[in-house]
């Protein structure tokens, strides 16, 4: 298709087949060749999801990634989780590299223990409110965030202690506590820690009482959980530390930018200031959003706040927020103050489906980082497969570890392109390239629901017919497809469901409320 391949002048075409150019052949157009070999490997990794396979996993057994680039390779590091538990025993925070943002390379565990810090602070706590040792504490390694800090990469990562606060009865007893803690290193490459302790930990507000009552009992005995850190380093040179999960929101802990850590964590209010959340904030202890992920656009001049909205299994979808101001307030493109519990639009992933695939589901937990030498920007999370996909055991345990591009529009907002980023080569788009048929997916936000595609149709005479009817334009200059008025990012892109899988277009943009609009060429 035209555009959508390198255009290959006839000189050079020739030259390449180690033919000549009769000088009396007319001078007509080549025709453009695809000349692209994209990724092949499958979504459904289950045949090689063993750690003896491990060689093989490219971004197979991937959740919540954190990417910062050191050199020429791209690091991505995880939670612990994977198909089968297939790295359990085998350390903490799987990582792995990558030149291109496609091709991985699994490089093993950047822990090979539990710090031990752990459980001293976590016993030293429960011994102050009057209550036993934990000599085996149940550890959970969750969501780390890595980011280049000066000429160190900090590494902040969660420890999760889940045995009951008293009794063995996660009904009757709020779970123990999370930590954050850091790691520093020279080198990515040489996965050698220097391990600086705790930065924060989880802490009662004495509210409520570390008792529950019951398993539909959603108060919270904690004020902010400390799990899914993110760092920023602000313009102006200050260190702080967005992180939260369901408790009470999502807090900002300013740090010191020589440890990496707060001057004093002395009472409640040492361990950071609310800047999102869910509903009505000065009521409800229980808030479904999380995974903070926060950066800075020095182009627009605001801090973008990246959210993951409700369970993580089917559900999970991405909200955004922006602020100047890095502790807020954050408000959504509907002009609502997220940071005072309003819903957070735009949403910027949810559960959908194109034609030829089962579809994605848990898409959220999102690393939004900068390729440093380029300026682009990109968007990685898991993906799980829907659940009760035939041939599948547990196919919703499936992690496919995705990287998507990350654009913005001109008025300030992020969109995710549809397609899993796969290094196409950018060519110049062109009006005639984008007519045909293609696959388009207006999301609604639907819990636990997958968003299907339907089609539409783009004409030469500009009619737009299929699913949604009207007129289309095309501004070259800045990418732009226009569709009834509405502006639609263009890409060229890596079509993953079709089969054999190939080169197509895809628009990304958003509807005046802030929902995501996919599209996708097909013919």
């Amino acid at each position: 298709m035209k555009s959508l391949t390198t255009i290959i002048a006839a000189c050079l075409l020739f030259s390449i087949m180690g033919c000549e150019k009769s000088s009396t052949e007319p001078d007509v157009p080549k025709p453009e060749v695809e000349e692209f070999d994209g990724p092949t490997y499958p979504d459904n990794y289950t045949p090689i999801a063993s750690w003896a396979n491990r060689s093989q996993w490219n971004l197979a057994n991937v959740h919540d990634p954190t990417v910062a680039k050191s050199g020429e390779y791209y690091y991505m590091y995880q939670t612990d989780a994977s198909y089968g538990n297939a790295h359990a025993g085998k350390g903490h925070y799987p990582y792995r590299r990558s030149k291109d943002l496609v091709n991985w390379e699994f490089m093993g565990m950047a822990f090979s223990s539990p710090p031990a810090w752990v459980k001293d602070s976590l016993n030293n706590k429960r011994a102050r409110i009057n209550l036993p040792p934990i000599a085996n504490p149940n550890y959970g390694f969750w969501a780390p965030n890595i980011r280049k800090v000066g000429n160190k990469f900090r590494l902040y990562y969660s420890i999760v202690v889940d045995n009951p606060i008293v009794g063995s009865d996660p009904n009757t007893s709020w779970s123990e506590r999370a930590f954050i803690g850091l790691a520093e290193t020279d080198d990515l490459a040489s996965n050698v820690w220097t391990d600086k302790g705790m930065v924060v930990s989880s802490e009662p507000d004495g509210v409520v009482d570390y008792h529950r009552g019951g398993g539909n009992d959603w108060n919270g005995y904690y004020k902010f959980n400390a799990i899914d850190p993110s760092f920023i380093e602000t313009p102006e040179g200050e260190h702080w530390l967005i992180y939260g999960s369901w408790h009470s929101g999502i807090a900002a802990l300013k740090l010191n930018p020589i440890t990496g850590k707060p001057d004093k964590l002395e009472t409640i209010d040492d361990h950071g200031v609310r800047i999102a959340g869910r509903g009505n904030v000065n009521t409800n202890r229980w808030q479904g959003l999380e995974a903070p992920e926060i950066v800075y656009n020095e182009v627009t001049g605001y801090y973008y706040l990246f959210l993951a909205y409700d369970e993580l299994s089917v559900a999970y979808n991405t909200r955004v927020a922006r602020s100047r101001n890095i502790a807020g307030p954050y408000i959504g493109i509907d002009g609502g103050n997220v940071t005072n519990g309003a819903e957070s639009w735009p949403m910027l992933t949810h559960p959908y489906a194109f034609n030829g695939h089962p579809g994605w589901v848990g898409i959220s937990h999102c690393a939004v980082f900068q390729d440093p030498s380029t300026g682009e920007w990109y968007f990685s999370s898991q993906g799980r497969l829907p659940e009760g996909l035939a041939g599948i055991n547990v196919s919703n345990a499936v992690m496919m570890g995705q990287v998507r591009q990350l654009k913005w529009t001109s008025d300030g907002w992020p969109v995710v392109m549809p397609e899993r980023y796969a290094g196409v080569p950018e060519t110049s788009i062109t009006e005639e390239a984008l007519v045909g048929t293609w696959e388009q997916i207006t999301m609604q936000y639907q819990y636990r629901t997958i968003q299907k595609s339907s089609k539409i149709t783009l004409s030469a005479d500009k009619r737009v017919s299929g699913s949604a009817s009207g007129t289309w334009a095309f501004d070259s200059n800045r990418g732009v497809l226009m569709i009834n008025g509405k502006d639609y990012l263009v890409t060229n892109a890596w079509d993953w469901e079709a089969s054999p899988r190939k080169v197509t277009l895809t628009f990304s943009g958003l509807t005046s409320g802030g929902l995501p609009v996919w599209g996708k060429k097909v013919q």
